[in-house]
């Protein structure tokens, strides 16, 4: 497994849709279990394959709680059938937006039908930290980030921010 490195705000990338995966192969495993292996480097408890450069439809999960055992999970072309109209508030945070964090609303429950690395389809109904979790990578999927939830305002402050980052490091 390798520890790739994370693309970070204000690059493209981020706003790239990513394209389905066609099958379930010994890459695609590969490439899940190096984005298990990034997550939990960082650490986080999700990453979507465009985080790390790779415009596929995948990601990684893991809400475990610190101390329990960790509870790995691969969703493949991931698509949300199902949301609740009950809404949560979580503050959420972003690995490819390090050290800052916003309220963001989504609904409470949703089902999730997805590949397994098995290569077979499943149906996953999530709540809590789960749904929140994987609302907000399948987002990235997409090119959205949690950002677009908030205010202009404020979105624009951090985008400014990472941008002027970004610059004072290419030089």
């Amino acid at each position: 497994m390798t520890i790739k490195p994370l693309i970070i705000l204000p690059d493209p990338l981020l706003r790239q849709v990513s394209k389905p995966i066609e099958q379930v192969d010994a890459d695609v495993l590969k490439l899940a279990d190096d984005m298990l292996e990034t997550m939990y480097d960082a650490p986080g408890i999700g990453l979507a394959g465009i985080q790390i450069g790779v415009a596929r439809r995948i990601l990684v999960v893991d809400v475990a709680r610190e101390g329990d055992e960790k509870n790995p999970q691969v969703f493949i072309n991931p698509e949300i059938v199902k949301s609740s109209d009950e809404r949560s508030v979580y503050e959420e945070g972003c690995l490819s937006i390090p050290e800052y964090y916003a309220e963001v609303e989504r609904p409470a429950i949703v089902t999730v039908k997805h590949i397994g690395r098995d290569g077979k389809e499943h149906l996953v109904e999530a709540d809590g930290l789960l749904a929140t979790c994987l609302q907000h990578e399948i987002d990235h999927l997409n090119g959205v980030l949690f950002i677009d939830y908030i205010s202009r305002l404020k979105r624009e402050m951090v985008i400014k921010k990472f941008t002027k980052a970004a610059k004072s490091k290419a030089i």
